[in-house]
């Protein structure tokens, strides 16, 4: 009888609050914004506000690097063409003095996008670089004709530009030959900061191989992502590498923590174009 008594009990209190709810519209206010307050306390987290940008607290200070990556998707029929038109006019800008740009790596998709090119450039000099550079090329009439013939051999383009981690190494020419993996993820907004700690710490468990080429982090384009670029001597190479990580302590807890940042991510296996700097 007593446990029965106990929900009668109970629903003729909740039939009094009602009531007193509906004679009394302060009480009804306090219940429902007490009901509220309190679903909100479950979801809603304290951050603490940012005192700089993301690229300040993320990049190179020493330097003032700025990278564009470009992702082209070529015909079928036309990659062999288009690769040797890319590398003659890659050759040029490279060596021109007069454009202060350079080509970083160039690459075919192997695993991944079938049929794309990738290409990394580097303005030393930042934005300004980019703009002189950019001003030249649009008064090159021999750029212009290599872009019109391009255009005839490409599906579609897009492009980032970039700025790198400060915790990576700056990419150089490496000998070959290597396969390389672009691991792209597109984090949550607003959490680039807490992947970049975690990284800044994590970073040391991939480097005894030499396998760290680059990371970098998208500006303008595509907000939110990450390219963490590495290279390998083959695929069973980049097998071994990444299974040893696992070994070392503290490896597991940065998966831990940053694959929750993360919305997708992606794995590129490309191979360096004859003429990349990255071999």
């Amino acid at each position: 009888m007593a446990a029965s008594s106990a929900p009668s009990a109970w629903c003729r209190g909740q039939k009094l609050l009602r009531c007193a709810a509906r004679l009394d519209p302060a009480t009804r206010r306090f219940s429902e914004s007490g009901d509220k307050g309190w679903f909100r306390s479950l979801f809603v987290h304290k951050v603490d506000a940012r005192k700089d940008a993301h690229s300040n607290l993320l990049s190179k200070k020493e330097t003032s690097n700025l990278y564009k990556i470009q992702f082209h998707n070529v015909k079928p029929e036309c990659l062999e063409a288009y690769n040797s038109l890319e590398a003659e006019v890659q050759n040029r800008l490279h060596q021109d003095q007069d454009y202060p740009c350079e080509v970083v790596g160039s690459w075919n998709t192997w695993y991944g996008d079938q049929d794309q090119a990738v290409h990394l450039w580097r303005y030393r000099g930042g934005y300004p670089a980019l703009t002189e550079c950019l001003k030249k090329l649009n008064n090159n009439k021999e750029y212009g004709e290599f872009r019109k013939e391009r255009a005839k051999m490409l599906v579609s383009r897009r492009n980032q530009l970039l700025l790198e981690f400060s915790f990576w190494n700056e990419p150089v020419p490496r000998t070959g030959p290597n396969v390389y993996e672009m691991r792209t993820y597109k984090l949550k907004p607003g959490t680039m900061i807490e992947w970049g700690n975690h990284w800044a710490r994590a970073i040391k468990y991939r480097q005894e191989n030499n396998e760290a080429v680059g990371g970098f982090f998208s500006q303008i384009g595509d907000l939110y992502v990450v390219h963490h670029l590495w290279a390998y001597g083959s695929l069973l190479s980049r097998e071994e590498t990444r299974n040893s990580a696992w070994l070392k302590e503290g490896w597991d807890a940065n998966v831990y923590y940053t694959v929750p940042l993360i919305r997708s991510m992606e794995s590129r296996i490309m191979i360096p174009t004859k003429t990349s700097p990255l071999q």
